[in-house]
This record gives structure tokens, sequence and C-alpha cells, in this order.
């Protein structure tokens, strides 16, 4: 009968990468977020889903791979804050407006604008503006159909508007 013979933990390969991926992940987070103790917390928890992964599939990890977990986290916040914050008040729906992007917007007002937003816009925004993802990807990181996404991030857009312009639809 063999022993058996010890193995490294495969987790052990996020230490060698923990102090360049670390800034990469919270920056990622905090620009996002804008909360540093949100970003904090998030980060925490994708480097402890990162331990776990590692410990049971044992492949590869990069800064990356980090970043797509840390972004998976920012979605999973996002949805428990919406499911709080609709447990809070009632769903009513919002006027559809027509899509205005166009010109340059203080990137400082615009984090503050996000901040007042539902959770479920933010996430729709940031992951479609922010990230540059295509609508099926926001759709697919958010649990959503591709319809159901384009509707939510028009009245994400008309939120915004209506958040920027201090309430006025012009």
């Amino acid at each position: 009968m063999r022993s058996p013979e010890a193995r490294p933990d495969p987790a052990f390969a996020l230490l060698e990468l923990y102090d360049a991926a670390l800034p990469q992940v919270y920056g990622y987070l905090l620009a996002r977020c804008g909360d540093r103790a949100q970003a904090e917390e998030l980060t925490s928890e994708t480097f402890l889903a990162a331990v776990r992964s590692a410990r049971t599939t044992g492949g590869p990890v990069t800064p990356a791979w980090l970043i797509g977990v840390a972004r998976h986290k920012l979605v999973d916040h996002w949805r428990r804050r919406e499911r709080e914050e609709r447990g809070l008040r009632l769903v009513h729906e919002e006027q559809q407006v027509e899509d205005p992007w166009e010109g340059e917007i203080d990137a400082m007002q615009a984090r503050q604008v996000l901040e007042r937003l539902g959770a479920h816009h933010r996430c729709a925004l940031t992951l479609r503006y922010l990230d540059g993802l295509p609508v099926p990807e926001v759709a697919r990181l958010m649990g959503r159909t591709v319809h159901a996404t384009e509707s939510l991030l028009t009245r994400a857009r008309a939120a915004f508007r209506q958040a920027w312009t201090g309430g006025s639809d012009d």
C-alpha cells in the first residue's frame, strides 16, 4: 500500500500573483463602485473566490481572470443591493426617452449620478459603457434576456439623464 504524497495547495499560486494583481483588482472595483469600503469588501470576496476556484479546478490564475471574477462579484453585489432596494420601495416604470448619449461628460459627476441610481441601472450602465461589453454579454452577466437588458439599458439611460439634469427631461 502506497502512502499518499503531499501535494502543494494550488491556491499558493495566488500568493505569487497577489501583490501584482491586488492593485489591479481593487482599482477596477473602486472605479466602478466609487466606495472604498465596498471596493475592499469586493476585492476580498474576489480573492477568496479565486482561492476556492484554484483549489477545485486547479486552472491557471491570471490578473485578467481575477478581473473577470471581480466583475462577477460586482454584478452579484448590485443584484443583492437591487433586491434590497426593491423591498424598500414601490416599483414604478420610468418614462422611456430617446438616447442622447452625445458629447463628453465629467467623470466625477457621472460617478455621483451613477451612485444615485438603482443598483440594476448602475450595473447595466457600468457593464455596458464603462466596461464596454456588448449587450448580449451584459445580459448574460445579469441573468437576463437580451431584450430585457436592452429595455433595462433604455430605462437606465433615462434615469441617468434625469439625475444628470436634476430632474428636467431637457
